[in-house]
C-alpha cells in the first residue's frame, strides 16, 4: 500500500509541468484515512477476540479509548488537532441566528473539544456555515447551519458528493432519516433555536456517532475562520464570499480556500496548500513583494513559489470556459492581493494562524 506522503509526492511529480489536481490530493488523503479506519477497526476486533480466547478479565467499558489504554499493541497517542480561535465579542448562533453566514471570517458555532475533533470548517456569505468533525476517531460528520430553511442540497463528505435536498424537507423535527439512494447514509434536520436551521449528515450510518456529534455542538461559542494564510487589502469593490479550511489530515496536509467576488462575472479564488513532505517549487517568471512568482500559460493564475512545502495560488480567471468574459479580475489586482497576504511561519502551529 502506498503511503499518503508517497501518494502526494507522486501526484506532485506527475503534475510538475502543469496545474496540480487539488481534488485528487484530497481524495487520496481521505481515501487513505478511510482505509486506516477500516484497518483500525479490524485490529480492535482481533484484539477483542484475543481477550476472549485468553480469558483476560478486568477490561470494562465499551469505548475504544479504554481498550487502547489497556492493550500494549495498540497506540494511545492522540491525533493532533486544530482548533479555530474564539471570536471574542461576537454573539453565537443561538443568541442571534440572523448572523449565521453573514461574515466569512466568523463561525457562529463551535464544538466541545472534550467530545469531538475539528476536521474542517467553512463559511459561505449569504448561505450558511459548515463544521466537519469526528467523535472519538469516528468517520466524518458534517454539520450545516443556516438562518434559512433552504440549506444547500448537495454536500460532500470524504470526497463523495450526494444530494440530500428532499430528505425530511421541510420537516426539521430532529428525526434521523436515511439518505435516499444510499445504503447507510444518515441525515438529521432540526432547529437548535427558533430561526436557526441545522443538518447533520454521515456517509456511513452510525446513529450513536451522529447523536454524539450533534451533542458536541456549542451554539454560543463563535470562532474565527482562521487559516495559515490571511488576506490583506482586497481589490476595489471585491468582497470575500467563502472561507474554507480543511485539517482532516493535519499536520501532514492543510488546505484553505478564499473566494472573492466583485460582480457575478468577476470572481477570484486564493488557494493555500501545505504538504509536510512536498518539495519547494522554484520556477518563476516574475517577483511579487520580493517573492518569486509564476503566471500560468493562460494568463489567469498567479502562484507564489519558493515557499517550502507550500503553494499559494490566485486564480483570477475563474469561472469561465471558452470565450473569455469582458470583465474579470486583472493580473495587476491578483498581484496586489498576493503581495499583501500574511503567511504563517509554521503551518503546523495553529497558534500562529491568522
Amino acid at each position: 500500500m502506498i503511503d499518503l506522503d508517497e501518494q502526494i509526492a507522486q501526484t506532485l511529480r506527475e503534475r510538475a509541468e502543469g496545474d496540480v489536481d487539488t481534488d485528487r490530493l484530497l481524495r487520496a488523503s481521505r481515501a487513505r484515512g478511510r482505509r486506516r479506519q477500516v484497518h483500525r477497526r479490524a485490529a480492535v476486533g482481533t484484539a477483542l477476540c484475543l481477550v476472549g480466547t485468553l480469558g483476560f478479565v478486568g477490561v470494562r467499558g465499551s469505548g475504544l479509548d479504554e481498550l487502547a489504554g489497556r492493550l500494549p499493541w495498540t497506540t494511545a497517542t492522540p491525533t493532533p488537532s486544530v482548533v479555530p480561535p474564539r471570536a471574542d465579542g461576537v454573539p453565537g448562533a443561538a443568541v442571534d441566528p440572523a448572523l449565521v453566514g453573514t461574515d466569512p471570517q466568523v463561525l457562529h458555532v463551535g464544538i466541545d473539544l472534550d467530545r469531538a475533533r475539528y476536521l474542517g470548517w467553512e463559511v459561505i456569505r449569504g448561505q450558511g456555515e459548515t463544521v466537519r468533525l469526528s467523535v472519538a476517531g469516528s468517520e466524518e460528520v458534517r454539520i450545516d447551519v443556516s438562518s434559512s430553511i433552504e440549506l444547500p442540497g448537495s454536500v460532500t463528505i470524504d470526497g463523495t458528493s450526494f444530494d440530500v435536498t428532499e430528505v425530511g424537507r421541510p420537516n426539521f423535527d430532529g428525526a434521523v432519516r436515511q439518505v435516499s439512494g444510499m445504503d447507510r447514509g444518515l441525515v438529521r434536520l432540526w432547529q437548535p433555536v427558533p430561526g436557526l436551521y441545522a443538518r447533520a449528515v454521515m456517509l456511513h450510518g452510525d446513529r450513536a456517532v451522529l447523536d454524539q456529534a450533534v451533542a458536541a455542538l456549542r451554539w454560543k461559542e463563535p470562532r474565527r475562520c482562521a487559516a495559515p494564510l490571511r488576506l490583506g487589502a482586497l481589490p476595489a469593490g471585491a468582497k470575500v464570499t467563502v472561507c474554507s479550511v480543511d485539517v482532516a489530515s493535519y499536520p501532514r496536509l492543510v488546505t484553505a480556500r478564499f473566494a472573492l467576488q466583485r460582480t457575478p462575472m468577476e470572481n477570484m479564488s486564493v488557494e493555500y496548500r501545505y504538504v509536510s513532505r512536498a518539495g519547494t517549487y522554484t520556477e518563476a517568471d516574475r517577483t511579487i513583494a520580493g517573492r518569486p512568482a509564476l503566471l500560468s500559460a493562460q494568463g489567469t493564475r498567479l502562484e507564489l513559489v519558493g515557499i517550502p512545502r507550500t503553494r499559494v495560488i490566485a486564480d483570477f480567471g475563474w469561472p469561465w470556459a471558452g470565450e473569455r468574459p469582458a470583465k474579470i479580475f486583472t493580473e495587476a489586482e491578483a498581484t496586489a492581493l498576493l503581495a499583501d497576504v500574511d503567511l504563517s511561519d509554521d503551518p503546523t502551529r495553529p497558534q500562529s494562524w491568522k
